[in-house]
């Protein structure tokens, strides 16, 4: 965080605040996110304010991927809307792009590569029934390609905090940070690549699951 730009430093602070004061988080494992090097946090998705969340909570900064409508609205939103995003440090995706998969994976990797923390949604999208769905297999690829750790993060109440398509309000949440989970091991077990990937990707979604305790619905 500190050789982050003063504006963002400035703007985390001030969100943690709120934060502090308006959803009384609850927090553990802050100790199994490494200091410095390539990470990756893989995290159960409740919420819109995930993204938001993690990064405030988390000892370094955390880059996500925001869809780049964030970067092109109109008017005073719209250019807060940039504002924001971009002094957050996220990196915008071209949903309708054919290949913004890949795309998202590549700006990622980037990130690792160059020694960042990368927040990830294994799940790929939002829970609507409050259910852990199956993980796709593209947090095992960043983790095996870029030779990163993945420290399973569990959100609990972020729904309740901002409910789909409902105003927010404020409700207390938490954040687990688990046991970083290494994938050099999936390398030693000397498996093929796409049996290393769901492997990984298993392990990573049961951590999730043993500390948010959702119903898991792999279906």
């Amino acid at each position: 965080m500190h050789n982050r730009p003063v504006t963002y430093r400035f703007l985390k602070l001030i969100l943690s605040i709120l934060v502090l004061v308006l959803l009384r988080p609850r927090v553990t494992g802050l100790q199994n996110i490494p200091k410095r090097g390539a990470v990756i946090l893989a995290s159960n998705h409740l919420s819109f304010i995930d993204s938001l969340l993690i990064p405030i909570m988390a000892p370094r900064h955390v880059a996500f991927l925001a869809k780049a409508e964030y970067w092109t609205g109109k008017g005073i939103k719209g250019r807060l809307s940039r504002w924001f995003f971009t002094k957050m440090g996220d990196i915008p995706v071209q949903r309708d792009d054919p290949r913004a998969g890949q795309r998202s994976l590549e700006d990622a990797l980037a990130v690792l590569q160059r020694g960042g923390a990368f927040g990830i949604y294994p799940e790929g999208t939002r829970s609507r029934d409050g259910k852990l769905h199956k993980g796709h297999t593209g947090v095992a690829w960043l983790a095996l390609t870029g030779k990163a750790p993945v420290v399973p993060v569990a959100l609990l109440g972020t729904d309740k905090v901002k409910p789909i398509g409902k105003m927010p309000r404020f409700a207390r949440v938490e954040l687990h940070f688990g046991v970083p989970i290494d994938p050099s091991r999936q390398i030693a077990a000397g498996t093929k690549p796409a049996q290393a990937r769901r492997e990984l990707t298993e392990q990573v979604m049961q951590s999730i699951q043993a500390m948010s305790g959702q119903e898991r619905a792999d279906s």
